[in-house]
């Protein structure tokens, strides 16, 4: 499912990505201070070649609890070293040892209290350190690029990890749309609609670069900020959203779509109804799941990017990045990833 889209030209050339967990490391950003006290217990950990879910149920089995009472902020890649908070309820008990909760391939960093548990999405964002080993174009280019995309950002694509395997996610939606599959639970049924959401957001995005339409403000726009996720719908604009627009303030917005009026008005409506009359299966289905009508900002700009070479000719890439978005949408518009992992 992934888009052909570029903004800056397409990528200079291939680099291998991800051929061992330490290329591709990840600290969640919770955006504030553990309490110190609370009934919930909270625990920052680093892991290495462990997703998210397996980590919180070890931690539920390592001290009996059930795992419904283990939580965290967001899902982080299996594949990678993820430094991440979880919570575990112990109300009254208290805080375990770090060896009691450590096992192979995840250590124990920090432990402390807080008031409320961990919820998804409720983090500020994830930093990362990613190591491009081979790269096929020279420093110089690479430089340049990314100055580009620090400066200009990129389109805020959802990343081929919201499409499964293969990329097969939307048409199993399809499917379940038609009665034709039956998700085996809850999860896999979100991850479904998630999928043909995100499919419809990455069509209006493109189809706004095609038509030249990608950094221009149009009659109708609802705004958001690009940092917290707050949309400013066309009834709470105060008239110089376009100026905040063009100052970097404020970016544009599609649709995650669902039942409803589209968010929009003027011209960014008439554009966007007709992208999703070409997928009013998509749309049909996601309007009967009962899905609201919801938007999300267009551009992704990395926060604090910076790009070093190593000693081996390797690029080392750091940047910060908002909750719910991609580094390999901000990794796209520089480098083809070719991901082959190196065997133990």
């Amino acid at each position: 499912m992934e888009t052909n889209a570029y903004l800056h030209g397409g990528p200079l050339g291939s680099a291998r990505f991800k051929s061992c967990p330490e290329d591709f490391v990840v600290e969640e950003l919770l955006g504030f201070e553990p309490s110190g006290v609370g009934e919930h217990c909270l625990v920052w950990v680093e892991k290495r070649d462990l997703d998210s879910n397996t980590a919180g149920a070890r931690l539920a089995d390592a001290l009996g609890l059930r795992r419904r009472l283990v939580s965290h902020c967001g899902l982080k890649d299996r594949h990678a070293v993820t430094r991440q908070w979880f919570s575990l309820h112990m109300p009254g008990q208290p805080s375990p040892e770090p060896a009691a909760l450590e096992s192979e391939g995840l250590r124990v960093l920090r432990i402390t209290r807080n008031t409320r548990k961990l919820r998804r999405g409720i983090h500020f964002g994830n930093r990362f350190t990613i190591r491009l080993r081979e790269p096929g174009f020279d420093l110089a280019a690479a430089q340049q690029r990314w100055q580009k995309i620090a400066d200009e950002g990129v389109p805020n694509f959802f990343g081929d990890q919201r499409f499964g395997n293969e990329g097969r996610n939307v048409e199993k939606a399809l499917d379940m749309f038609r009665g034709e599959f039956t998700p085996g639970d809850r999860l896999l049924r979100g991850l479904l609609l998630s999928s043909v959401r995100s499919f419809l957001f990455n069509a209006v995005i493109e189809e706004r670069m095609t038509r030249g339409l990608w950094n221009q403000a149009l009659p109708g726009e609802v705004y958001g900020f690009p940092d917290n996720g707050t949309i400013l719908l066309i009834n709470n604009q105060r008239g110089d959203e376009p100026q905040r627009f063009a100052e970097g303030k404020l970016e544009l917005t599609a649709p995650l779509w669902g039942c409803g009026e589209l968010h929009t008005a003027d011209e960014v409506r008439a554009l966007e109804q007709e992208v999703a009359s070409r997928f009013a299966e998509h749309t049909a289905g996601l309007e009967a799941a009962g899905l609201r009508q919801e938007r999300r900002v267009m551009r992704l700009r990395p926060i604090n990017p910076t790009l070093i070479a190593l000693p081996d000719g390797d690029l080392q890439l750091t940047f910060d990045l908002p909750r719910g978005t991609y580094a390999t949408t901000i990794l796209r518009e520089l480098a083809e990833l070719e991901e082959s992992r190196e065997t133990p």
